[in-house]
């Protein structure tokens, strides 16, 4: 008999490790720097004919123990803060690769606007891209008249249109021009995209902003020894920000709908979809907003959104990379310190009312159909979340998934299907399906085959082999969301904001592992009822047929 012995050697950070633990090399490699831990494997013996088992029984060891080390790992290198005025710090220091990622999350998104007002989170993340009184004008003092003339014709033309068939059409197009004029007056003093523009100069790269129904979120990746220049810029346009252009940027988020939504199949049925699944709840409303509320949307409601919601106490800021917490800490304190803390109102105390009956709706749209089907469900951190988790990944975990391994490939009825859970988790959200039938066969058959397979989930009990391959698919998930930056910034950020603690990710894999076969039949019976189902179909409207392809 072969006596087998392994050992890794590899250096990590400032130290050199000898140990028969193979799964600190993955964890290790993400939470440091890459190319600084090497692996050396050593053995007394290894035949050529143990290779593959050695080297399976080495990958199978390194995924069932990384996750507890990954934990450990986070839980003493991320450090935490919090300024006077409310603003959490969040750093994560990985030596390495000179640069970081920053993420900014502010806890508004779409359900906290008032009556009337949607779209006003969208597109106020639109306007603080616009820049500030010392970023993005050539001479404030000079723009600042020109904007509030701009503002007061714009306020006027909006009084005029609500009028709707009273209103003076001649008056309207008369401010127009007006307006036309004076914006391109001010225009004279505008730096356009300026703060892009410092931030490629300075090097850096996925300067963004994304607006959901809970969160507004800012993130940029720059090097390192750019970080006081982040600081300033953010701050600055935290302190100071200038809504310039507001009312052709409307526009712009006019033109953004019609594309994304009035004209997208896909689009338009998801919005149809989610006002009938959710009829007191804000969820109901699209984030980017009714069009009738987008173009009368006020510049002083906006303005006073940014005011209350855009507040220290209601921000979580994330740091990650080659920057040292400290530091990190102290630069932040410097210049967010003084930014004065607001009283955030009461948040949406409306809940989604227990449905009553199936709601299904047909939504005509010249195009392939389409269906979405949705039961309503608790958000995180309900155990039921969790357990919803495991049956997306029994359903649709990629071609191995039942959906896709059924509709797709074995029946043949189904060009795509997936599944995801949303629109939101500050409040009660939804399971969601979305099919596209494959032509000859109909989304009737689509939607009875996935219900056939919910009704397997109720009385099939799960294998054990199953649920050990989910805990396999989460494990590596997990390792996958340490390996950049950006992504350990994004994750840590968002479970911080919405759950207030970052560390929802280090216990989630242990969570699922407790999940039993028992678990899903429950939750399935529970939830996967007609009663409890919302349905959205795409169909074209009577006399349109598929357009033919021309004959090569």
């Amino acid at each position: 008999m072969v006596q087998t012995a392994l050992y890794i050697q590899f250096l990590a950070g400032d130290k050199y490790y000898l140990t028969s633990n193979i799964s600190k090399i993955m964890i290790l490699k993400s939470v440091y720097r890459n190319d600084t831990v090497n692996p050396v494997l050593r053995s007394d013996t290894i035949p050529p004919s143990s290779a593959r088992i050695f080297a399976y029984v080495a990958a199978l060891l390194l995924l069932a123990s990384s996750h507890a080390f990954a934990q450990e790992t986070l839980e003493k290198r991320v450090k935490e803060y919090t300024l006077d005025n409310g603003l959490r710090i969040i750093v994560l220091q990985r030596a390495g690769s000179p640069s970081f990622a920053a993420y900014i999350r502010f806890l508004v998104g779409g359900i906290d606007e008032e009556a009337g007002q949607s779209g006003t989170a969208h597109i106020l993340e639109h306007m603080l891209f616009k820049g500030s009184e010392n970023i993005g004008t050539l001479d404030f003092k000079k723009e600042e008249p020109l904007m509030k003339k701009a503002e007061e014709i714009g306020r006027n033309i909006d009084t005029e249109v609500r009028k709707g068939d009273k209103g003076d059409s001649e008056k309207i197009k008369r401010l127009k021009d007006e307006l036309g004029k004076t914006l391109e007056e001010q225009r004279k003093y505008i730096i356009k995209d300026e703060i892009s523009s410092i931030y490629q100069r300075g090097g850096g790269s996925g300067f963004n902003a994304f607006t959901s129904q809970d969160t507004t979120t800012y993130l940029v990746k720059l090097p390192s020894n750019k970080f006081e220049l982040w600081a300033w810029i953010e701050s600055d346009r935290l302190r100071s920000p200038v809504l310039r252009e507001y009312y052709s940027e409307r526009d712009v988020v006019l033109e953004e709908r019609r594309r994304s939504v009035d004209n997208s199949p896909s689009g338009t049925l998801y919005e149809q979809y989610g006002a009938a699944a959710f009829q007191a709840h804000p969820y109901g409303n699209p984030i980017i907003g009714w069009s009738s509320d987008i173009s009368l949307l006020p510049k002083d409601k906006v303005r006073k959104f940014l005011q209350t919601y855009y507040s220290p106490g209601n921000m979580v800021i994330c740091i990650v990379g080659d920057i040292e917490p400290d530091y990190a800490y102290n630069t932040i304190r410097r210049y967010f310190g003084d930014i004065p803390r607001q009283e955030i109102p009461d948040r949406v105390g409306t809940k989604e009312p227990m449905q009553k009956g199936e709601r299904r709706i047909m939504v005509e749209f010249d195009a392939n159909p389409e269906a979405m089907i949705g039961f309503h469900k608790p958000p995180v951190p309900h155990k039921d979340d969790y357990v919803f988790d495991v049956i997306n990944y029994i359903l649709t975990s990629g071609r191995t998934g039942r959906l896709y391994r059924s509709l797709v490939l074995e029946k043949g009825i189904a060009v795509s299907v997936d599944a995801w859970t949303g629109p939101g988790d500050r409040g009660g959200n939804l399971f969601n399906f979305h099919a596209v039938p494959r032509s000859p066969h109909t989304v009737a058959e689509v939607e009875k085959a996935i219900y056939d397979e919910l009704e397997k989930l109720k009385t099939e009990p799960v294998s054990l082999r199953e649920l050990e391959k989910i805990t396999n698919n989460v494990e590596a998930d997990y390792i996958r969301k340490l390996k950049s930056n950006s992504g350990l910034a994004h994750y840590i950020s968002s479970y911080a904001i919405l759950l207030g603690d970052w560390r929802y990710m280090t216990t989630y894999s242990d969570r699922i592992k407790e999940i039993t076969a028992e678990d899903i039949m429950a939750v399935a019976t529970k939830y996967f009822t007609k009663n409890n189902r919302t349905v959205a179909i795409l169909v074209r409207p009577e006399g349109k047929t598929p357009e033919k392809k021309a004959s090569k």
